[in-house]
């Protein structure tokens, strides 16, 4: 029963708030769930509520990245001016 409350506690907070966390507060998080599970302190259920919030604040992470490379855009002269074009992801620029 402790386990269980305590094991609640551990994720309250963590996964229900990934989608409104920043990268960088989000890596921050991420970082301490490994942490903990590098720690070896949390009894096996502890460890699998945690594991699965890190699981969510892996795949909200690569969901941001991904969201800024869309929006990445390379400036390059055209003629004098300066012209816009989007991101190329083979680093041909």
């Amino acid at each position: 029963m402790a386990d269980s409350i305590i094991a609640a506690s551990l994720v309250a907070g963590g996964s229900a708030t990934a989608p409104e966390l920043g990268f960088d507060q989000l890596l921050t998080r991420l970082r301490e769930v490994v942490g903990r599970l590098e720690s070896g302190e949390l009894s096996l259920e502890q460890s699998l509520l945690v594991y699965e919030e890190g699981v969510q604040l892996a795949r909200r992470g690569q969901q941001l990245l991904a969201s800024a490379e869309k929006r990445v855009e390379i400036l390059v002269s055209a003629s004098g001016g300066l012209e816009v074009v989007p991101f190329d992801e083979s680093g041909a620029g």
